[in-house]
C-alpha cells in the first residue's frame, strides 16, 4: 500500500512538471546527522503531531537567469518558483488528504518580509534540512543543499503527512568541493569556511542584504549559488569554465554585457 501510494506521489509529480521527489520519515528529525541539528520545536511532529512522513519537491533556478543577479529578470524567477512550489505542495497534499492521509503544506518563505528576518532570521520549518533527510542533496559550504542535478540552484517545498510512506535514502556521497568559491564572492562575506556543514557566520547580514535588495526590486542575492560548481545543468549551459564569472574576462565579452543590460532595467540601482 505505502509503495503504490510513493508511486502514485511520484506519478502525480510528474504531471505537474516536477521531477525531484524525496520522502524522509519524520523519526529521521530525531537522530542528528550532524550537530548543531534543529531544535524540536521546529520538527515535523511538533508543527503537525499527526506527521509521520515528509514529501520534498524541489524545482529547478534556471542558471542563465540567476547569473543576472542582482535584477528583475532572477527576481521574478525567484518568485515565479516559489508560487509553482506553493501550488504544487497545496496539490500534493491535497491528494493525500483524498487517500485518506491527513496532510498539510508548508509554504515555500515562513515569513511575511524579509525585514522580519533580518530582526529573527528563523522560519518555522527548513525546507533544506528536510530536502536532506529525503535524500535529495547534501549541504555545502554555502549551508545551501546541493543537488547533482542543479547544484544549489534548487528551491524546495515541503508536505507533511500522516501516511507511513517508505523513506529514501540520505545521499552518502558529499557534492561539495569546498572550492569556496561561494565564501569568496559573497558581498556581505555572510560565509565562513569553519563548521563545515554548516557554514552561514551571518544570518543579519545575509537578511541585511536581501532587505537592501529588495528595496530595489532585486531581490535575492543569488552569489553564493550562480557560482557553485556542482551541477549537470553547468554542462547543459556550457558554464563549466568559472572564469566566465570574471567580468574582465574578454572571453565572455558578451555575456557580460547581456548581464550589465538586464541589471540595468526594471529595478532601482
Amino acid at each position: 500500500m505505502s509503495e503504490r501510494l510513493k508511486e502514485d506521489l511520484r506519478t502525480r509529480c510528474e504531471e505537474l512538471g516536477i521531477r525531484m521527489m524525496g520522502v524522509a520519515p519524520v523519526e529521521r528529525w530525531d537522530t542528528p546527522p550532524f550537530d548543531p541539528w534543529i531544535p524540536e520545536e521546529f520538527r515535523p511532529r511538533a508543527i503537525f503531531p499527526e506527521a509521520r512522513s515528509v514529501v520534498v519537491i524541489g524545482l529547478p533556478i534556471t542558471l542563465p537567469v540567476l547569473e543576472t543577479s542582482p535584477s528583475i529578470h532572477y527576481h521574478q524567477l525567484y518568485k515565479t518558483v516559489n508560487e509553482i512550489l506553493d501550488q504544487s505542495t497545496y496539490w500534493i497534499s491535497n491528494f493525500l488528504n483524498e487517500q485518506g492521509h491527513a496532510s498539510l503544506f508548508i509554504p515555500r518563505d515562513g515569513y511575511g518580509h524579509i525585514q522580519l528576518m533580518k530582526e529573527r532570521p528563523l522560519a518555522f520549518f527548513s525546507h533544506r534540512h528536510a530536502a536532506y533527510l529525503a535524500g535529495l542533496g547534501t549541504f555545502g559550504l554555502n549551508n545551501m543543499i546541493l543537488t547533482k542535478e542543479y547544484g544549489p540552484r534548487v528551491r524546495f517545498g515541503s508536505v507533511l503527512t500522516s501516511a507511513v510512506i517508505p523513506g529514501d535514502p540520505i545521499m552518502a556521497e558529499q557534492l561539495c568541493t569546498r572550492c569556496l568559491r561561494c565564501v569568496d564572492i559573497c558581498p556581505v562575506r555572510a560565509l565562513g569556511d569553519e563548521d563545515y556543514p554548516r557554514s552561514l557566520t551571518n544570518k543579519t547580514d545575509c537578511a541585511s542584504r536581501a532587505v537592501e535588495l529588495a528595496g530595489k526590486f532585486a531581490s535575492p542575492c543569488g552569489f553564493c549559488i550562480k557560482v557553485c560548481p556542482i551541477g549537470d545543468d553547468r554542462r547543459l549551459y556550457h558554464r563549466e569554465d568559472l572564469d566566465i564569472y570574471d567580468e574582465e574576462d574578454p572571453k565572455y565579452k558578451a555575456h557580460h554585457q547581456a548581464w550589465k543590460h538586464t541589471r540595468s532595467y526594471g529595478s532601482r540601482k
